[in-house]
């Protein structure tokens, strides 16, 4: 990296505050082993700057000069395929000295770039094939970086955790078959308004830190002060920093040295086994990531010997992301190791208080059955229902209804001549339009059609990618909550359902809707987004109580389906209806039958497929239903809860 590209990135050394992500980033850079960091903090946080000016300290590395992939002369376990081949001849590898890069991947990134490709200029001239190196021969040995993260697509994600886990990259194009080393410090940055990241991404992460604004007004007038002073003069504000910056690269390079030579005592390695073990987290890579980053963090105050404090400050930065077995368990809280005698008491203690807790559940449950008595109008709160939850996710949704989808795709379509999915064939382009040429395919049909090196390509060679991609879905939650729905809590168990439906719409990716219909019109409580826990969150805090007005709720989910096919013609959308089936609130002054008809009717016009828990139950209920109706005009799945 040149001087002058360096003057144009923020120093590293000048970001105010954020100093757990600095550290966990200077850990990883003394130890790339330690398997990368996710920056998770809503916008204007400074996470993309903390990840730029990394690049500025980061020490040189040993390459294989005459080859693109970052190869270790030194380590053939490191080398590729061919540096391997000339390694094993016995020829002396020639060396050159790079820094280490930060190589971003762009959110619109294609499979090709990604892992690589044919060389088309080669193939053009001289008529061989011959690899052209993708993102992960630029990142090997250095920083691969994901701004956003959470929003990758799923088909580049699953390639990426693949070269991930196994440190190699393995190319398999026309004929070549070609292996890399891909050994890359993993940084991704988020902001979890946007969407959760999958559990398979976010387990790849050694190191997890929430970064936020901080709240110092001092602080915030600092930083305003050196963002208005570099952008006024960017080299000379880089010139103040740059002994500070070179002090930096000193210290990893030290620490580097001194990594092999660090230790750490049995106590503090068992103290940790029982930390880990007493917050009920299953995956070994806590305790492994947890020795490297402490090991890392003594080694960059240049101790041989790892402390308590050492141990702590690792385990807040390995540890809190992997507290939750599953999807938006709420994870215990995150404490300190402490002497066991202390453990011991805490632990007696957390037991009263988690007796004292349930003792006010049962109250409050008392209270709540009271006050439900003849009180349909009378607006109350109800939780979501645990208990029969078990029987209706196995009925409903072990296989049945989602059946046929083995990954988080919830619907796939095909796409032609768009550079989005997996390539799966290819076909000449239709009226003339070129946007995802396949070159390898039209060089072939090239050389079919008689044409020798060098090549030029006309219309009659060319042919495009047919891709298999995911379809945009949306999902939107219709939840009855109205006064019926407060008797024998059925409310409870419609919020249970509702939850259960969030979390599956998490693993599909889809972006998330909630309708509650309560009072005289329905509202749309939550409009289309990927922030899951908002939805959970309103879920629990709505009310129960007025009358229920079935057709506004209809009539919400027709416009929301429309917007959202303004937007974006191929989106698809899923509803699903939580009710017992009765209105009793006109929208338009018709009669409720003839309303929930015609909009029955719409629905099934518009490709909406609706899906409904019927609250009532398989017994018989009194009183008018109108799941039947839905059933037979809208071509709705019904499933008796």
């Amino acid at each position: 990296m040149g001087s002058r590209e360096k003057r144009l990135v923020f120093p590293f050394s000048a970001i105010v505050g954020q100093e757990k992500a600095k550290l966990a980033l200077l850990c990883v850079a003394v130890n790339p082993l330690i398997g990368g960091v996710l920056l998770k903090g809503d916008k204007g946080t400074g996470k993309s700057t903390l990840v730029r000016a990394l690049a500025n300290v980061l020490p040189e590395i040993e390459v294989v000069a005459d080859y693109p992939f970052n190869c270790n002369p030194r380590n053939p376990l490191e080398m590729c395929d061919s540096c391997y081949e000339r390694y094993e001849r016995g020829e002396e590898l020639p060396v050159a000295k790079r820094k280490m890069r930060v190589v971003d991947l762009p959110l619109s990134v294609t499979i090709d770039r990604l892992v690589g490709t044919i060389d088309v200029e080669r193939f053009l001239k001289e008529g061989k094939k011959a690899l052209q190196p993708g993102i992960l021969a630029e990142a090997n040995r250095g920083v691969l970086y994901i701004d956003e993260v959470n929003l990758l697509d799923d088909y580049i994600a699953d390639s990426l955790l693949d070269a991930a886990a196994m440190g190699w990259n393995t190319i398999e194009r026309e004929g070549i078959s070609f292996r890399h080393p891909a050994r890359f410090i993993l940084v991704g940055s988020m902001n979890p308004e946007e969407g959760e990241l999958r559990p398979q991404i976010l387990d790849r992460f050694g190191l997890c830190v929430e970064v936020s604004a901080p709240m110092n007004p001092e602080e915030r007038i600092e930083i305003v002060k050196r963002v208005e002073e570099f952008h006024e003069d960017p080299i000379s504000f880089y010139k103040k920093y740059e002994s500070e910056e070179k002090k930096l690269t000193e210290r990893i390079v030290k620490a580097r040295e001194i990594l092999p030579k660090v230790e750490i005592s049995d106590d503090l390695l068992k103290l940790l086994a029982e930390t880990v073990v007493d917050l009920g987290i299953k995956t070994n890579r806590a305790e492994i990531a947890t020795i490297k980053t402490a090991k890392a963090i003594a080694a960059l105050n240049g101790r041989r010997r790892v402390s308590l404090e050492d141990l702590e400050k690792a385990m807040e930065l390995a540890l809190p992301h992997r507290l939750r077995d599953r999807p938006f368990q709420k994870p215990p809280q995150m404490r300190p190791p402490k002497p066991k005698d202390d453990s011991k008491h805490n632990h007696d203690h957390k037991g009263d208080h988690k007796h004292e807790h349930k003792k006010e559940e049962r109250s409050e449950r008392r209270n709540q059955e009271s006050r439900s008595r003849g009180t349909g109008n009378l607006e109350q709160n109800f939780r979501s229902s645990e208990a029969k939850i078990p029987r209706i996710e196995s009925r409903n949704f072990d296989g049945g209804e989602f059946r046929g989808y083995r990954s988080s795709r919830d619907v796939s379509v095909t796409v032609i001549n768009f550079p989005k999915g997996i390539p799966v064939s290819y076909l000449s382009p239709v009226n003339g339009r070129i946007k995802d040429v396949d070159f390898y395919n039209s060089l072939v049909w090239a050389v079919l059609n008689g044409k020798r090196p060098p090549i030029k390509l006309d219309l009659n060679d060319i042919r495009v990618r047919v891709r298999k991609a995911k379809a945009p879905t949306l999902w939107v939650l219709l939840l009855d909550s109205s006064g019926s729905m407060a008797v024998q809590k059925r409310i409870s168990i419609a919020k249970g359902i509702a939850e259960k439906l969030v979390e599956k719409g998490y693993i599909k990716k889809s972006k998330m809707a909630l309708i509650v219909a309560k009072g005289n019109r329905a509202e749309i409580f939550v409009p289309p987004t990927k922030n899951y826990w908002e939805v959970l969150e309103k879920i629990e805090s709505v009310p129960t109580g007025g009358r229920t007005p079935l057709s506004s709720a209809l009539y919400n989910l027709l416009l929301l389906a429309n917007r959202e096919r303004m937007k974006d013609r191929s989106v698809k959308v899923r509803a699903f209806l939580i009710t017992d089936g009765k209105a009793n609130v006109p929208l338009f002054g018709k009669r409720i039958k003839e309303e929930i008809t015609e909009l029955a009717r719409a629905l099934k016009k518009k490709e909406v497929e609706l899906t409904v828990y019927d609250t009532r139950g398989r017994g018989i209920s009194p009183g008018l239903s109108y799941v039947p109706l839905l059933e037979r005009v809208a071509g709705a799945k019904v499933h008796k809860v």
